[in-house]
This record gives structure tokens, sequence and C-alpha cells, in this order.
């Protein structure tokens, strides 16, 4: 039995040493943990005081970029509002453009006058759906040549020979382009 003592009395020997070494140990490392808590504290809190900058220059960057697309759209709105009144236009005065075709040429069939008509609209159409610049001049200058060719026309005839005479230059044009297409 006095072996099952010692060995007892040598694990609470062996017990007490360790727990005095760990004291021991936390007391001497005492000040150098509590630097870390303070550096980790110290941190976290830099780390929150960085986050919060970061923040508040993402909200500004955020609300230039809402400034900036809300003047973009206003400024795409007010042009595509413009867009559509030339367009308007445009097919206004090839409205009035069909008129005056039919006035002048009083021999010319209103099929051929509504033919001329409406190759100026799918010109006009062609302009306005053009994708990129140099698509677009193409169709501007077609439109232009065309309705040259429909003045040119109507200036070389005289008043006494308006019933005579056929918008020609304007139907062979169509007659080209059809043939090309």
């Amino acid at each position: 039995m006095n072996r099952f003592k010692d060995w007892i009395l040598g694990l609470v020997d062996v017990y007490h040493a360790v727990r005095n070494e760990k004291l021991r140990w936390h007391t001497a490392n005492q000040t150098q943990q509590t630097q870390l808590k303070h550096a980790q504290v110290l941190a976290e809190n830099d780390l929150a005081d960085q986050l919060k900058i970061k923040r508040v220059q993402l909200e500004h960057e955020l609300a230039l970029l809402q400034t900036k697309h809300q003047a973009d759209l206003t400024m795409f709105k007010t042009k595509c509002k413009q867009d559509v009144k030339d367009y308007q236009d445009y097919l206004a005065a090839l409205a009035q453009l069909k008129t005056a075709i039919q006035r002048r040429y009083h021999t010319l069939p209103d099929v051929l006058a509504f033919t001329i008509h409406h190759h100026a609209k799918q010109l006009l159409n062609l302009l306005w759906e053009a994708q990129d610049l140099e698509q677009k001049m193409q169709c501007e200058m077609r439109l232009i040549n065309f309705m040259m060719a429909i003045q040119d026309d109507a200036s070389r005839i005289s008043v006494t020979e308006v019933d005579a005479l056929l918008p020609t230059k304007t139907l062979e044009l169509l007659r080209n382009e059809h043939k090309t297409s």
C-alpha cells in the first residue's frame, strides 16, 4: 500500500509541478501576452477603420457613377427625342415631295409617284437604321443622290411642259438601284 500511496503522491507532485510551471510561464509571459492582445485589438480597430474609409470611398464612387449614368441617360433620351422629331420631319417632307411630284407630273401614274416616295422612305430608313458611321454615310449619299435626281428632273421642265415630261432621271436612278440590289 505504501507503494500505491507513494505512486499517488508522485502523481500529485507531478501535477503540482506542471501547474507551477504553467503558472510561472504565464507570469513570465504575461507582459508579452498583454502586448499581443493589445496589438490584436489595435489591428482589429485599424482594419475596421480602413473598411469604413473604403466603404465611404466606394459609396462616393458609386454616387459619381450614378450621377454620370443619369446625365448620360438624360442626354441619350434627349438625343432620341430629337432623332424621332427629325425622322418625323423627314417623313413629312417626303410626303410633301410625293404631292409635289403628283402635281408637277400630271401624266405620271400615281403608282410611280408612290414608288418614288416609297423608295425615298426606304433610303431614309436605311440611313436611320445604319449601325456604323461609314454605312450611315453611304446611305446618306444614296438618299442625297436620289433627291438630287428628283430636283434635277423638276428643274428641267418649264411651266408649259409640265404635262409632257416624266421624271426620267429619277426613274432611271430607281431602275439602276433595283438592278444593283
